[in-house]
Formats: structure tokens, C-alpha cells, sequence
């Protein structure tokens, strides 16, 4: 397995999140669940950003548990998508590179193939007010792909774009992923796309992580809370 979580507790106010499970080498997982129920906290976790109250965090048997943000081995692309409004898009994916953007030639061609990969090239000169909403999305995807990091957190990233452009972005996800071997977990309120796009599926309710479970088998019979999470009858 190559991230494992075991025991972890985590306590916000009135609110606790609590999960224990592993995912395999590779594998796309899906987290789904009500609005409030723990998915963002549950990524801001194993991102660094929140302190655990119990348990342990590994990652390729290494435990990473106490170690801060910036020395984890992930990404994590958010709905926002964290462009810096005075950099060029080109700019803005070479920061996942060198963040003082002193490339080589062949740094700065891997640069415009990862934009190439989410079909921005014609676009790399333009600042993010310069672009849709959907063309920033890919702008931040494009730089969490030229990072190369082993396991990569997806907080609802695509959710503002159309759903063509959102079914090619989660496409370009899964094939990145089967390349290079990248774990990678999902925010989702889609079942289609989790259906689709993920190999496993975890679902939050109340702060409680039920286990993975493989996603076509997750949906053909969900238990009577994720039915009603669903809307299923």
C-alpha cells in the first residue's frame, strides 16, 4: 500500500473526523459525501495543513505524519486554483518546477508540453485575469503534472468547468496517474464522474471515513447511507 492512515482523530469543535484506511500504488479515489462532512479536512490532513489530534500518516512505509506541508510528497490543487495574478500562465506552471523560474531550454520545454497536455500553449503569455475559469483549472493542473509528485490531493478542482471540459481534465488525471504511477484522491459530489474516473471510493458521513470500497461496486449496491447521500430509492 502506499498510503496508509491509521487511527487518525482530528477534533474541531463540536466537529471530529475519524479514519483508518489504504490505498494501493496508483489508484484513483474518489471521496464523496455531504457538504460538511470531512472532505476537505480529511485531504487538509494528509496535506500538512491540519494537525492530527491521534494517529499516523505513512506514505511508501514512510511516516509523515508530524512533517510539514512543503517536505510531504504531494500536490494538492484546490478550487481556487493559487494563480498568481501578476505571473503568466507560462509562469505560473514553472513555479511547480523552479520557484525562481530560472529555467533551461529543456526546463522551459517541459513547461509548455505539460501546458500542451491541458491545451493552453496558444495561451502561456496571458495572465490568469486573462483567462476563463476553466482555462485557470488547467493552468493549475498543468503545474501539479510538471511537479511529478507520487500521490496527488484534488479538492473539487474541475467543479466551476463545463461538463465536457471536466470529463477531459479527469481524463487527463487517470491517464497522468497510469504513466506515473501516481496515488491520487478526488473531492466529488458527481457519483457519474467517481463512477467513471476512480478505481476505489471513499465516503465520509459525519466525520466517519468508511473503507474503500472499488467504485463499481460502491454504486451497483451503496448501503442505505450513501443511498440517501445519493438520493437512490
Amino acid at each position: 500500500m502506499t498510503l496508509r492512515v491509521e487511527g487518525m482523530n482530528v477534533q474541531q469543535g463540536d466537529f471530529t473526523l475519524a479514519a483508518d484506511f489504504s490505498l494501493p500504488k496508483g489508484s484513483i479515489t474518489a471521496v464523496i459525501g455531504p457538504s460538511g462532512a470531512g472532505k476537505s479536512t480529511l485531504l487538509d490532513c494528509l496535506a500538512g495543513f491540519q494537525t492530527l489530534n491521534q494517529g499516523q500518516v505513512f506514505f511508501d512505509d514512510r511516516e509523515i505524519t508530524f512533517s510539514p506541508p512543503e517536505t510531504r510528497p504531494l500536490s494538492i490543487l484546490f478550487q481556487d486554483h493559487n494563480l498568481f495574478p501578476h505571473m503568466t500562465a507560462f509562469q505560473n506552471v514553472a513555479l511547480g518546477m523552479k520557484p525562481n523560474l530560472r529555467l533551461s531550454q529543456q526546463e522551459r520545454e517541459k513547461v509548455d508540453d505539460a501546458l500542451a497536455q491541458v491545451g493552453l500553449q496558444a495561451l502561456r503569455d496571458r495572465k490568469p485575469a486573462a483567462l476563463s475559469g476553466g482555462e485557470q483549472a488547467r493552468v493549475a493542473l498543468a503545474r501539479t503534472i510538471l511537479r511529478e509528485r507520487p500521490l496527488l490531493l484534488l479538492d473539487e478542482p474541475f467543479k466551476a468547468l463545463d461538463p465536457a471540459l471536466r470529463q477531459e481534465m479527469l481524463k487527463l488525471v487517470r491517464a497522468t496517474s497510469q504513466v506515473s504511477h501516481t496515488t491520487v484522491l478526488i473531492i466529488t459530489h458527481d457519483p457519474e464522474d467517481a463512477r467513471r474516473y476512480t478505481d476505489l471510493t471513499l465516503f465520509i458521513n459525519k466525520g466517519h471515513v468508511f473503507p474503500a470500497k472499488p467504485s463499481d461496486l460502491f454504486f451497483a449496491d451503496p448501503p442505505r447511507t450513501v443511498k440517501d447521500y445519493l438520493g437512490y430509492r
